[in-house]
């Protein structure tokens, strides 16, 4: 029996003949340590994350071998395999809200977790105590309250915390956590690494962490495995791979990260010109609790201004306010020079062309019933009366702009990556040239490579479309690389704003600065000082 909770040996993983997602891969994890497997979408990251656990299609052919708690997990099957998951094993997946049962309480979802380990299987009333406590452990306030509750009721936060708790509720010995913050706000983030560091403290358990977030890995791993198209190109202590990796690969992926305080702003242009967005003293409620207080904001022609706060601050609200899909109880929206027009009228249609959009995750905001050449052109077919031959040369140049080749017109959605999905968002929101762009989290879900190219071709395009833009995220250093104004909103209040170079280098309010210091650097030894400088902040001030 090997020492390590976790041994792989030459894993090797394809599915259907073709080539290899996991090729040759020998990892281990200790008890108590933490072990980051990083690299870009498709490297075979999440492949080898389910092998661990026998949950592979049947369609994937799986030689090498893989030793869980002593226990060779390619040799068990049915009842064998379900037995060694939740004790030697516990899983977080990516999305908690995917992952929990929407139609279960969260208290019926523990217990059955808890249950399904344990020989007396008792009912799930009588897990009640056991549950509230497993909540407790995992920082979720009001545990009791909580049980009774459904994942639809929880924040992010919370919900990843739930799924946490259920990874924990058999004491594994291994926690696998699979892209645990890629949609967390940083100061979240920073409380389920937080989480994640005090359990591996004080139960012992090891952790195998995916991820393609350089800041999480210089946080909290011990060791770092960089793969690449299903090869181990290079594994390192994290403090070493970070001071000086030896892989070519490596190297570009600390590159493409964007660096909190490493980017110049120019000064603003002093003419004083007629915002294509203005927001003035809009308040927005929901079933009577006010979500949005007194905000105004606005966006010059040409400017991008980030909108940064934690999750519910009310920073989606208020771009959705530009949209015309959230109507303020009070206050005034305006767009282009005049108030937002109601209605399917031609006024309305004319200003409503001028707007572009850009959603977090483009797999849900996409038609999937439409090829690429279809949602790009969909725009065009509504607001305009051009044909089907200037549709289509408009269309090839987007795709153009946007760095994707003609091969892709007749795809659908699902069949493109992550970044190429987002990329086409990019393109039908610009096919009519529009003068103000609402940009919600456009960048959040996508792997740092990725990521800086999507970063590069928008910057070309706002060089060559001259847009506005309100820019919204809870990635620091991505607004700081692209916004010429930062506004920060906190409970839906504006609690500071102004220049990038100002708000991101010397803020004023204690919860700006509480949010940089959460923002999580690819450098072990500057985060572990930022999480002591935290550690003393006061983001309730």
């Amino acid at each position: 029996m090997s020492e390590a909770v976790l041994d792989i040996r030459d894993l090797r993983v394809s599915y259907s003949g073709g080539a290899a997602a996991v090729d040759g891969l020998s990892l281990s994890v200790a008890p108590g340590e933490i072990v980051a497997v990083v690299g870009e979408s498709g490297s075979g990251k999440s492949t080898a994350a389910l092998a661990v656990l026998g949950l592979l299609p049947g369609s994937a052919r799986i030689t090498g071998s893989i030793e869980l708690a002593g226990q060779n997990v390619l040799a068990l099957h049915g009842e064998d395999l379900r037995k060694l998951r939740g004790p030697a094993a516990g899983m977080v997946f990516q999305e908690p809200m995917t992952a929990l049962n929407p139609l279960r309480t969260i208290g019926f979802q523990l217990a059955e977790a808890i249950r399904n380990h344990d020989p007396a299987r008792l009912r799930h009333r009588r897990y009640y105590d056991r549950c509230a406590a497993l909540l407790d452990r995992v920082g979720v306030p009001e545990p009791a309250a909580r049980l009774k509750q459904y994942p639809h009721e929880l924040s992010g936060g919370l919900r990843q915390r739930v799924m946490i708790a259920i990874a924990l509720a058999a004491g594994p010995e291994l926690i696998i956590a699979d892209e645990p913050t890629t949609a967390l706000d940083v100061t979240v983030q920073q409380q389920i690494l937080d989480l994640l560091r005090d359990i591996r403290e004080h139960e012992g358990t090891a952790t195998l962490l995916i991820t393609h977030n350089m800041g999480v890995v210089a946080d909290v791993a011990d060791r770092v495995a960089v793969l690449r198209n299903g090869k181990l190109v290079e594994e390192a202590p994290a403090a070493e791979l970070f001071a000086s990796p030896k892989a070519e690969y490596t190297r570009e992926l600390l590159a493409a990260v964007p660096q909190l305080g490493s980017f110049t702003h120019e000064p603003a242009a002093e003419e004083i010109r007629k915002p294509v967005l203005a927001l003035s003293k809009v308040v927005v409620e929901y079933s009577g609790r006010r979500v949005v207080n007194d905000v105004s904001l606005s966006v010059s022609p040409g400017e991008i201004v980030g909108l940064v706060g934690e999750s519910g601050s009310g920073k989606t609200t208020l771009g959705n306010c530009a949209l015309g899909l959230v109507t303020p109880k009070s206050g005034t929206v305006e767009v282009l020079g005049g108030p937002l027009p109601k209605g399917t009228g031609r006024s309305a249609r004319a200003v409503r062309r001028q707007i572009g959009a850009v959603f977090q995750d483009p797999a849900s905001s996409l038609d999937p019933r439409m090829t690429v050449a279809q949602t790009v052109a969909e725009p065009l077919v509504v607001h305009t009366s051009a044909g089907r031959g200037e549709r289509q040369r408009r269309v090839r140049e987007l795709l153009d702009a946007v760095e994707l080749p003609e091969s892709l017109l007749d795809r659908y959605g699902h069949e493109l990556s992550g970044g190429q999905r987002q990329r086409v968002s990019l393109a039908r929101a610009l096919v009519l040239g529009p003068k103000l762009l609402i940009a919600d989290e456009p960048t959040s879900a996508l792997d740092v490579s990725v990521q800086a190219a999507v970063l590069e071709v928008f910057r070309r395009l706002h060089h060559e479309f001259g847009f506005g833009c309100l820019f919204v995220s809870h990635d620091l250093a991505v607004v700081d690389s692209l916004c010429d104004r930062v506004a920060v909103l906190r409970a839906g209040e504006l609690v500071e704003e102004g220049p990038a170079e100002t708000v991101l280098r010397t803020p004023e309010h204690p919860y700006t600065q509480a949010l940089l210091l959460s923002s999580p650097v690819p450098d072990p030894q500057l985060q572990r000082s930022r999480r002591e400088a935290l550690a003393g902040a006061d983001p309730a001030a």
